[in-house]
């Protein structure tokens, strides 16, 4: 957090900078108002994939994270009730992963109910925050 406070100070001082060096040249006379803008648009062009690249890195470094089936088979969990809990991950209602899982809704409720147990949660939440600390979605 500080280094992004530091990054965005600096960013800001050199604008303040370039547009006081960018008005001295303009009263005195020595650069045109199209150049000055093409100046700002370059530099604003340069900021904004400086963001995107950093954004871009924090998203890869998150995404390698590998699926642990050993943990998955250690809590005995079947292959059902693991899609039934990526669905859950996923932020589906019962009935919407009754819909796609082609099953009744009362036996997404009786495999939610079994992770649950296999999981050691309460909630549905509390099971998606074990899954992700265990790394098995």
């Amino acid at each position: 957090m500080k280094k992004t406070i530091i990054v965005f100070s600096l960013l800001i001082l050199a604008l303040l900078v370039l547009f006081q060096f960018i008005k001295y040249t303009l009263v005195s006379g020595d650069l045109q108002t199209e150049y000055v803008m093409a100046i700002i648009a370059i530099i604003f062009f340069g900021i904004g994939i400086f963001i995107n690249k950093k954004a871009q890195n924090k998203q890869q470094t998150s995404v390698k994270k590998e699926i642990n089936y050993k943990k998955i088979e250690d809590l005995g969990l079947s292959k059902r009730e693991y899609e039934v809990l990526q669905q859950v991950a996923s932020g589906l209602s019962n009935q919407e992963i009754a819909d796609k899982l082609f099953v009744s809704e009362s036996t997404i409720k009786t495999h939610v109910s079994n992770v649950l147990v296999k999981l050691n949660a309460k909630r549905r939440t509390q099971a998606i925050q074990i899954s992700k600390a265990l790394n098995i979605i």
